[in-house]
């Protein structure tokens, strides 16, 4: 997890399930996470009742929880260390896909976020894991390209510090939903191809379309429709601008 507070390895698997069922907008009830993480539905609802008062989530007894900012944060950061791992025991120790999550899960708790970001590295910036090909989130390190982190490799992440946005794949934005630009994940080939479509950092992109079966997504930028494959809408992360901001500085898209 990203930070200096330390979490309960329960904790952190149950921000993962909420993570991964809700992405923290959507409602996800106890029976929901009982069945995920393969416990009786009766020891749900005090661990979420526990999560709200630590800040984590917003829990409506008999509708169930959904992550807040903070708790989204860190849903992330477990999330990311896991399909990581995945990545890694898969593609390089040659793990059978079959058993990389349960082992990914073992280690997930006890990565640091040095190892993480040299993780990261070794994998050579990998966006999705083996593991039913999930999206790994953006790192939370103050970086606005891979490129930059590179090239401070030898600064420990206390030196780097991380960034204070909640970042989003725009593969993850709802459709008329609006995003800035402020983390491009990929080396400089990546970034020029972005560059050479107008998408570049402290953009507004608008989603338009999304197309089903992991198939393109369209978005609006800089006045013009584009058609984005995943393997670059995957690496493209934006922070959503609320409406109130959009309809302020006129950025609504209409489609």
């Amino acid at each position: 997890m990203s930070g200096n507070e330390n979490l309960s390895e329960n904790i952190e698997e149950y921000l993962e399930v909420l993570y991964k069922l809700g992405k923290g907008d959507h409602l996800v009830n106890t029976s929901q996470i009982s069945g995920n993480l393969k416990i009786a539905p009766g020891s749900v609802t005090p661990m979420l009742k526990k999560l709200d008062k630590l800040g984590y989530v917003n829990y409506s007894p008999y509708k169930g929880a959904i992550l807040t900012k903070t708790g989204l944060k860190k849903a992330k950061s477990v999330t990311r260390k896991h399909r990581l791992l995945e990545k890694f025991l898969h593609d390089i120790l040659q793990i059978r896909k079959d058993k990389v999550h349960d082992q990914a899960c073992d280690m997930e708790h006890t990565l640091s976020d040095d190892a993480e970001r040299a993780l990261c590295h070794l994998l050579e910036r990998p966006d999705e894991c083996p593991d039913d090909e999930e999206l790994i989130p953006a790192c939370d390190f103050s970086f606005k390209t891979c490129e930059e982190c590179m090239e401070r490799k030898n600064e420990e992440v206390e030196q780097v510090g991380t960034r204070k946005e909640n970042l989003i794949s725009i593969v993850d934005l709802k459709e008329h939903q609006t995003g800035k630009v402020l983390f491009i994940r990929g080396d400089y080939k990546v970034i020029r191809r972005l560059m050479d479509m107008g998408i570049t950092l402290g953009a507004k992109l608008s989603m338009m379309k999304i197309a089903p079966f992991k198939g393109p997504v369209e978005i609006a930028v800089r006045g013009s429709h584009l058609a984005l494959g995943r393997d670059i809408a995957n690496n493209v992360f934006v922070e959503i601008i609320p409406e109130q901001v959009k309809e302020e500085d006129g950025a609504t898209v209409h489609g």
